[in-house]
């Protein structure tokens, strides 16, 4: 999963992308509306982390434009700010989520959950398919009952599709979910991993679309 954080406090934005980054994601940060705007089209963003003061203006002036860039993409917005007042201008403004500043770094990571499953019509973090078992909120994988080993990649891949089982996934979504900006790729490690993965929790599991993308099979 592909994440904009969009924060001007640089501890707090350097310390949320390396919590981020460190559980599998891919967190760019922008610290300001101009660096946002300049930002969202370089990438497929599966969520945005939205600050509310920003030092060129309101982060929810952003909410329109990123409602019709990111129309499925989660967006919770960060704040100080308290009052139920406050959280209802949020909320009405387009946001998905509202969370006050402090917070802890595992409840934010709770509510893209959360969001993601609303949105994707998913009800729960566990996910079963079959003899597999996909716990999104432990990052645990079940075969038949059998713990599977992935490696962050493989797992960040499985991620993204196992929280939207419904959609056909493009290569380069996916290749937004395993890599930073700033990262060398080579064109034939999408397949790779797209291989590794179904070697351990089924072959059929993922299914191909031929110019299309990558998508999870729940028939399988």
């Amino acid at each position: 999963m592909r994440i904009l954080l969009i924060e001007d406090d640089l501890p707090l934005a350097s310390a949320l992308v390396s919590f981020l980054n460190d559980r599998d994601y891919v967190c760019e940060c922008a610290h300001s509306l101009a660096q946002a705007r300049a930002l969202l089209p370089a990438a497929a963003w599966s969520a945005v982390l939205l600050d509310w003061e920003l030092p060129d203006g309101e982060g929810l002036s952003l909410l329109p434009l990123l409602r019709r860039k990111l129309p499925d993409s989660p967006i919770v917005v960060l704040t100080a700010r308290d009052q139920i007042s406050d959280r209802i201008r949020g909320l009405d403004a387009g946001a998905d989520d509202y969370l006050v500043k402090p917070f802890d770094p595992e409840e934010l990571l709770a509510r893209l959950r959360a969001v993601e499953r609303r949105r994707s019509g998913v009800g729960s973090a566990t996910m079963v398919l079959g003899n597999l078992v996909i716990d999104l909120g432990r990052h645990s994988v079940l075969v038949e009952d059998q713990p599977v080993e992935l490696t962050a990649k493989e797992w960040a891949l499985l991620r993204v599709l196992a929280s939207r089982p419904d959609r056909i996934h493009t290569r380069d979504s996916l290749q937004d979910a395993l890599y930073g900006m700033d990262d060398d790729t080579d064109s034939n490690t999408l397949e790779v991993f797209i291989s590794n993965l179904r070697r351990k929790i089924g072959r059929d599991r993922i299914q191909t679309f031929r110019g299309l993308g990558y998508k999870m099979n729940a028939s399988a």
